[in-house]
């Protein structure tokens, strides 16, 4: 845990863009973020997650023979299933309106790789769909492989990129 001492903490608060917490009030209170006067655009959000496995886990995925079934398949659609539902676990995030929702489970030599590309038409980005997609997923793989692997560690779950563009018209 990193502990900031308070001349860090104002230092970092000089910069304006760090002043402005977008969750909360002018008193502190938790608030969702008013974007009606933004512009629609159209928003991309990349994630991307690991899970580490063992060998003989790797081996009973890639032949299809764990007794839960399609494990890399059932991901990818639990993560498709979280971005559709973002809104109703993360506080606070506007529930949106999705374009596409694109997860990729990959297998590699120590575990499996999530990636999700999230789409949409909005005022507001989705990279909290395309992490939440990235996660389910990674805990999904976690349920299906935990009565034959008790020493699995999700990790790496980031966000790879985000974008706006205009919509020409």
């Amino acid at each position: 845990m990193v502990v900031s001492t308070e001349k860090e903490v104002s230092i970092i608060l000089e910069d304006k863009s760090m002043t402005e917490l977008t969750h909360t009030d002018s008193q502190g209170n938790a608030r969702m973020v008013d974007v009606t006067g933004k512009e629609e655009q159209m928003r991309v959000a990349k994630a991307s997650g690991h899970i580490k496995l063992s060998p003989d886990t790797l081996l009973l995925i890639s032949k299809n023979l764990l007794k839960k079934g399609d494990v890399l398949t059932i991901a990818e659609i639990a993560g498709i299933q979280a971005a559709k539902r973002t809104s109703d676990l993360i506080p606070l995030c506007h529930n949106i309106v999705l374009n596409k929702v694109l997860v990729k489970a990959t297998l590699n030599d120590n575990g499996v790789t999530i990636s999700s590309e999230v789409r949409c038409t909005g005022i507001t980005g989705v990279e909290m769909e395309a992490l939440t997609a990235v996660g389910v997923s990674l805990l999904t793989i976690y349920d299906m492989c935990k009565a034959v692997d008790k020493e699995m560690v999700i990790n790496q779950i980031q966000l790879i990129d985000k974008t706006k563009t205009n919509i020409p018209g």
